[in-house]
């Protein structure tokens, strides 16, 4: 999708199915998507729209039942779902790299953080446990943790939560990656430690060259940190072009939808925000035609019947609409 050079990372049509008793959850359902190098490239849509599944699916650790059921992801022009599994674990952490979202869940509570930091380092460059800790440390005190000589020492729960994150980015920086995923990677953290995180993603962006992968619900984190941005709903993405183009001129009424939800101002008191009716649809369950069509202010006879195609309504712009067809 993107043009600005050739894509570091490219997605075509990619699938990722759950079988289930109730039947196949379609988590993943044909996304097509390129990051380019040193773009930041934002994934945002509601809870249960696929963006977490479509970046585990990048790494090849989508948890079972789930399985990758067709498609291509194609990094530095290999196909990764064509690759033996060690291969693939050479990869994992060395050339692309993921910042899990909830690091007191992700961390191991009972190891020291610069022993976890430091056993990446072990096992992909093969360094001794002591080179491997004075690297951390660098890394560390690249990051923005303070006295890294003496948090290396610390356990998870000794350290708030935008340390903590600030390990896990340690961790998914240490082998300096060409292709960084981050989920959610400002959750459950204040404002302004959220600020501090995505000012630090992107000053570590730009010194290491690394391109980012966004996920996040929050329109105002995409808006801050993505260049690009690609609106996921019920496992597909439904519109896609620069972030200013999209926020200035949704195309997709759940686009609109969304932007429309987001607080602007200090607002009326005792004011609400508009919210999108309804809810998104059980994956396993999807209703015929287009997959908004049933929360849709603009819904026509056609929606209901028929899922629309991707189309360009202006140059680097997608959008799976009728009102666009």
């Amino acid at each position: 999708m993107n043009t600005a050079g050739d894509p570091i990372l490219k997605i075509e049509g990619l699938a990722t199915y759950f079988e289930t008793a109730r039947g196949t959850v379609r988590a993943v359902d044909g996304v097509d998507l390129s990051v380019c190098p040193g773009e930041t490239v934002g994934i945002v849509g509601e809870s249960g729209c696929g963006k977490t599944v479509l970046a585990l699916s990048i790494l090849r650790l989508v948890p079972p039942p789930g399985r990758i059921a067709a498609g291509r992801i194609v990094f530095g022009g290999r196909d990764l779902l064509a690759l033996p599994e060690e291969e693939m674990r050479r990869i994992r952490g060395r050339e692309i790299s993921m910042i899990f979202q909830e690091p007191m869940t992700s961390l191991n509570p009972v190891f020291r953080v610069g022993d976890q930091v430091a056993e990446v380092l072990e096992v992909h460059e093969g360094l001794p446990r002591r080179k491997a800790l004075e690297r951390v440390v660098e890394v560390f005190r690249l990051v923005g943790i303070p006295s890294p000589e003496t948090r290396i020492r610390d356990y998870p729960h000794q350290l708030s939560g935008g340390l903590r994150q600030r390990v896990m980015i340690a961790m998914a920086l240490c082998l300096k990656p060409r292709l960084m995923l981050a989920d959610e990677p400002t959750t459950a953290l204040d404002v302004t430690i959220q600020a501090q995180i995505l000012d630090l993603i992107e000053r570590l962006k730009e010194e290491t060259g690394t391109s980012v992968l966004l996920v996040t619900h929050d329109l105002g984190v995409v808006a801050e940190a993505a260049q690009f941005v690609a609106v996921m709903y019920a496992g597909i993405v439904v519109e896609y072009g620069l972030a200013r183009d999209v926020f200035a001129s949704p195309h997709h009424p759940y686009t609109v939808g969304l932007l429309a939800s987001v607080p602007r101002g200090r607002g009326a008191v005792g004011g609400r925000l508009p919210a999108i009716a309804g809810m998104v649809p059980s994956l396993d369950d999807l209703p015929a035609g287009c997959r908004f069509s049933g929360r849709c202010p603009d819904v026509m006879e056609i929606c209901r019947r028929e899922e629309p195609a991707v189309t360009k309504p202006a140059p680097g712009r997608s959008v799976r609409c009728w009102k666009f067809s």
